[in-house]
């Protein structure tokens, strides 16, 4: 016969053994995510950094059209001014 003492080692040695593996297992798996965010992470930086630079081009584009439209607004006020002068 089994005594109390020698059931309870011979199922909480087993028991502990198998949550000792399943806390290695997990921090096993959290490393390798960790790892995977850092890939992804760095790859999106340079995607951001691309989309960074359209939008500066776009920004220069809006800058130039806005440039643009004063321009024409100054030319059609002076062209109104002449209209006027000669009516």
């Amino acid at each position: 016969m089994v005594s109390n003492k020698q059931l309870y080692i011979a199922m909480g040695i087993p028991l502990l053994f198998n949550a000792a593996l399943i806390g290695i297992l997990i921090a096993y798996i959290n490393a390798k995510v960790d790892g995977l965010e850092t890939k992804f992470d760095a790859r999106f930086e340079v995607v951001n950094a691309r989309f960074e630079g359209i939008n500066r081009r776009f920004d220069a584009i809006d800058e130039r059209f806005d440039c643009m439209r004063d321009l024409w607004r100054s030319e059609l006020h002076r062209v109104e001014e002449v209209l006027d002068a000669r009516l």
